[in-house]
């Protein structure tokens, strides 16, 4: 198994609340992004599925913790590895770290939707991903 992707993120202001702390909703912002380069970077380009296969990802369910606060400025890395692909979900692990502090964690359950149905993931994509 190959490490983690990552993906660096700073803290701007608008990514707080009044007291300068990472607003909640934000984290999953973050991850998102994250979640996007690391396809991109196993040449899985989510446009070209969707414009050829009519095929796209949501986000089917989520199993969070927010364990500790980002604050203003911080340089966080999000990191982003495949757990378990099953037939149409993918499920990934995804960190949010400062340093060495893991600050949140996710559990990210993606499923493949083709007209409405979940579709069982395309082999070339399984392929890309089976040896994160």
């Amino acid at each position: 198994m190959s490490p983690p992707h990552s993906f660096p993120i700073r803290v701007y202001y608008e990514d707080t609340d009044f007291s300068g702390i990472v607003y909640h909703a934000n984290y999953l912002r973050f991850i998102e992004r994250a979640r996007t380069e690391m396809l991109r970077e196993k040449d899985i380009h989510q446009g070209e599925i969707l414009a050829g296969e009519k095929l796209f990802f949501v986000v089917a369910r989520m199993n969070i913790d927010f364990l500790r606060p980002a604050r203003m400025d911080d340089l966080l890395i999000v990191e982003t590895k495949p757990a378990k692909i099953g037939a149409a979900i993918l499920e990934l692990d995804q960190i949010v770290r400062r340093d060495e502090e893991v600050l949140f964690t996710a559990r990210v359950f993606i499923a493949a939707v083709s007209d409405g149905k979940a579709r069982r993931l395309p082999r070339e994509i399984r392929e890309k991903l089976v040896f994160c």
